[in-house]
This record gives C-alpha cells, structure tokens and sequence, in this order.
C-alpha cells in the first residue's frame, strides 16, 4: 500500500488534521463535497453535510456535470445528493473536530481551511457472466483529507 501524506503544509501547533484513506466512495462526488465545505466554519459544514445527507440540500457540481439537473431554490446550475459521499467525509469532519478538542482548541471556533480528495486504489474485481465468461467489475476508492484551524 502507497504511503501516504498531506497534499497541503499548516502548522501544526494551530490546526488539526484528520484524513480517511481508502474510502470506498465516488472520487467525483468527494471533489465536488471538498470543494462546497472548504472555508467554511465547522459547524455549518457539519449542517451542510447532515442536510445531504437527508436530501434537504444539494451539493453543487462545478465539473464534467453535462446532463446534471439543475435543483430548486438554491441558487445553482447543476447538483446532485451524494449522500454515501457526505456522510463518509462528515465522519472526518467529526475525526478531524476530535483531533482539535485534543490539541485544546475551542469546536464553536473551528474553520475547515483545507479539504482535497484524490483518487484511490482500484480493488478489482469480477461480475460473472453467461457462458462461463466475465466482465471487469472494479471498486473506485477515494482518499480524503481535511485540515481545521481555530480562527479569532
């Protein structure tokens, strides 16, 4: 398995980091996820995330988003609900909101300044099919990183 490291450099005696690696989720709807909750503050990325996923709020699509719905009331061109996406990556919003407890920082204070996916490993895999042949059937996997600081 690859070794793997922060695509970003904070001190760390100010911020607190959490990583989920190897998550069997949509590398696309985790980029598109970062991307809606960076600089936000915590807790209203948490809502964010929590309204998802009960498909309250959409999450907006910025790239290769041809043929995506435009969804009412927000504001947006084009969203979608990725809600096993959502509550992966609200699980190390809330990992990286205990490393901060941790360190001594205030929660209420918290602001997400960095948030990436990149792709993962592909787990292979197969579908049987009739007559004895196969078809290719892999697993897309997503590492997720998101870096919180304690703002004034």
């Amino acid at each position: 398995m690859p070794k793997l490291d922060y695509s970003a450099e904070f001190d760390d005696k100010v911020t607190a980091k959490a990583m989920g690696k190897e998550l069997r989720i949509s590398p696309k709807d985790s980029m598109e996820i970062c991307r809606a909750i960076k600089d936000l503050p915590l807790k209203n990325a948490k809502k964010l995330l929590k309204a998802v996923g009960r498909k309250e709020k959409s999450i907006p699509y910025s790239r290769h988003r041809g043929k995506t719905a435009h969804r009412k009331g927000s504001g947006q061109s084009a969203g979608r609900y990725p809600v096993k996406a959502a509550r992966k990556i609200l699980d190390v919003l809330n990992n990286a909101e205990a490393n901060a407890e941790y360190k001594g920082m205030d929660p209420e204070r918290l602001k997400v300044i960095h948030a990436s996916a990149q792709k993962g490993i592909t787990i292979p895999g197969f579908k049987p099919r009739a007559y004895g042949r196969a078809t290719p059937f892999n697993t897309k996997t997503t590492n997720v990183e998101i870096i919180v600081e304690e703002v004034q």
